[in-house]
């Protein structure tokens, strides 16, 4: 059986984390002296009563999870995260009705980025700050944060990270899971101060370098400006941006090897770090020399306007110096590659992932060794590791799922009337959790308040879906997963 007990206990105690990370909100309210005071002090109320509740109802939980739990645990603390989470959006009125604040919420918590909110800068400091925090709790995962601060909380946190984490291959820095998360935790933590004080040493005020901080290490692109970092105009606080990004668009594993271990060689040895890099400097030189032939930039201004679009789609962020959409229409497909491909498992950001994309070529390759060679004992090796037949079963199953699911969404905003192109990029910046898209209307500097409000809660479901690398959610609509045996 499902041990219910156990999920009520653990998603009370998490909702304690919130409260306590929207009490820093009502901090910031009361020093700008703003009107979102009451609706913060309201909303962490009733998170602060929900959670005593599901505390009492898990009250002597039997303290060991099962598959299905962690699975259950996952979708479930998600879901009311942002339930909860939306609640100051609409309790204060800066989102007039409840499922844009859920969509907003939920953007935020996938690291997507998809903005109902058309002008950022009418909003009070205190909801800036929270939207910007919704995404840097879920750049790494609401649970896994359990795991790192309450060890003792979970029995069974391997099938947690397991449900929750992100990449075919889950790489554990330490015996106890508990002190793999801490590891994780603090260099997340670490590249977000380094972040800020680069940012507010290049010029941007303490609020706005904390707040683009959060969300660029959390490769999640929430602004509290409408331009994003166009606002500022800066060289020296774009490439701060493409750095940070692109950093945070690595595996962590390889930065705590890199960081504590000085282990410097041995992430340029990683076959995944090796195709990252290339992508990332191949579409760039592409990008470079489409837009100085069609668009008369400079190379200086075209190297980074480039470049930082390429980091910021490949690593999922979404955050922008520049409008895409007005160049040449070949960049929006490669920057669609881009949104499709991902960065680096065992990161913050979303998408296919680089590893499964050397994975998949690796498997492609073999097979056509194996038409001449039938007998041919041909493995698939990545990093010197053999990947075993059931790995590459999963991920043919992922690929074919993640597909589905961009086709799906494709054909539904293609029935809502957005023409083909725009459709197929909305599909991927959802499913990949990038948020802005290329599209003129629905885009980079335009809301998603324009779709009806059931399409907003499909699109919901599909950011979340994407952000748990869609097998988390799905199996929970399984016969199977709901029998006891």
């Amino acid at each position: 059986m499902i041990n219910l007990k156990l999920i009520y206990k653990v998603i009370g105690s998490l909702l304690f984390i919130e409260a306590g990370m929207m009490s820093l909100c009502i901090a910031m309210s009361l020093y700008y002296g703003e009107s979102d005071l009451l609706c913060f002090c309201i909303s962490v109320a009733i998170i602060l009563a929900a959670a005593i509740a599901l505390r009492l109802l898990g009250h002597k939980a039997e303290n060991s999870l099962g598959r299905r739990d962690a699975y259950l645990l996952v979708s479930s603390t998600w879901l009311v995260f942002s339930f909860l989470g939306a609640l100051p959006f609409y309790i204060g009125g800066f989102i007039d009705n409840f499922t844009d604040a859920f969509f907003e919420t939920v953007s935020g918590f996938t690291t997507t980025g998809a903005s109902i909110i058309g002008d950022l800068e009418v909003l009070p400091h205190g909801i800036l700050f929270w939207r910007s925090m919704t995404q840097w709790i879920g750049g790494l995962g609401i649970v896994f944060f359990t795991i790192a601060v309450l060890p003792s909380l979970v029995g069974g946190s391997v099938k947690v990270f397991s449900a929750e984490a992100t990449g075919p291959i889950r790489t554990k820095l330490h015996p106890r899971l508990s002190t793999t998360a801490k590891w994780i935790w603090t260099i997340y933590t670490l590249l977000t101060v380094g972040c800020m004080v680069f940012f507010y040493v290049f010029g941007m005020g303490l609020f706005d370098s904390i707040n683009y901080a959060m969300t660029v290490t959390a490769t999640g692109g929430f602004s509290t400006h409408n331009a994003s970092t166009g606002y500022f105009h800066s060289v020296p606080i774009d490439y701060t941006a493409i750095t940070f990004m692109f950093l945070s668009g690595m595996s962590f594993t390889m930065l705590y090897l890199a960081l504590f271990k000085g282990q410097i060689k041995r992430i340029f040895q990683s076959s995944e770090l090796k195709a990252y890099m290339f992508i990332v400097m191949v579409f760039t030189a592409v990008i470079v020399a489409i837009i100085m032939y069609n668009n008369d930039y400079g190379f200086g201004d075209a190297f980074r306007y480039a470049l930082f679009q390429v980091v910021s789609f490949i690593t999922t962020t979404g955050v922008f110096n520049e409008d895409a959409a007005k160049w040449p229409h070949v960049t929006w497909v490669i920057l669609s590659m881009c949104m499709f491909i991902g960065a680096c498992s065992g990161s913050t950001s979303g998408g296919f992932k680089c590893i499964r994309g050397v994975m998949i070529l690796k498997i492609v390759r073999n097979e056509l060794k194996r038409i001449l060679h039938p007998k041919a004992v041909l493995p698939v090796k990545v990093n010197d590791q053999i990947v075993n037949y059931s790995q590459q079963v999963t991920l043919v199953a992922f690929f074919g799922a993640y597909m589905l699911l961009c086709l799906f969404t494709y054909f539904v905003f293609v029935y809502l009337g957005v023409d083909t192109i725009n459709s197929a990029t909305i599909a991927l910046s959802l499913v990949s959790n990038v948020g802005p898209t290329l599209d003129l209307e629905i885009g980079q500097v335009m809301s998603w308040d324009m779709l009806p409000d059931g399409v907003k809660w499909l699109c919901t479901m599909i950011m979340l879906m994407g952000r748990l690398e869609i097998f988390s959610v799905i199996v929970l609509f399984t016969p199977a997963f709901w029998k006891d045996h």
